[in-house]
């Protein structure tokens, strides 16, 4: 077998169909769009128009609003980052920050920052600084020595 030999199992690309070239072609005249209409025409056939009939998407009611203004928080729990340091991925000596806990494959998004959830047992000193901490995990991490920093820069200019 040579390079120039090698070829795609037949039938494995299929060409694509070229309308409106002529009554030999099969899709010559309407282009396989049947007989005159909107559905006919090009750039038209509005995705979810029923005829004038209010459409089902507006029938439908709806429920609640989604706020402008809330803050997008990558939310971790204590209970993962234990896990994180006893799998080697954490420090618990360096200061751990948004930085070093996306590095841990444990806050994915969040572009406001991190907030420190108490779910989970924490059994090692860690100092955070994040964006936000619940109560609980506050007294989690201080009742084994850590600390929890939130800069009150990010959260003025925030607000």
């Amino acid at each position: 077998m040579k390079l120039n030999d090698i070829r795609d199992n037949d039938g494995a690309r299929k060409s694509r169909m070229r309308v409106g070239r002529g009554i030999g072609s099969g899709k010559g005249k309407t282009a396989g769009r049947g007989q005159k209409g909107a559905k006919a025409r090009s750039g038209v056939s509005v995705n979810g128009f029923e005829g004038g009939q209010m459409p089902l998407h507006m029938r439908i009611p709806k429920r609640g609003f989604n706020n402008i203004f809330a803050k997008d928080y990558a939310e971790v729990n204590l209970g993962l980052v234990q896990k994180a340091i006893d799998a080697g991925k954490l420090d618990a000596k360096a200061v751990v920050d948004h930085a070093a806990l996306k590095a841990a494959g444990l806050a994915r998004g969040g572009k406001d920052g991190v907030r420190l959830l108490a779910k989970g047992e924490l059994s090692t000193k860690v100092s955070f600084v994040v964006a936000g901490v619940s109560k609980g995990a506050r007294e989690a991490v201080e009742k084994l020595g850590g600390t929890v920093e939130v800069p009150a820069a990010k959260a003025e200019a925030a607000e």
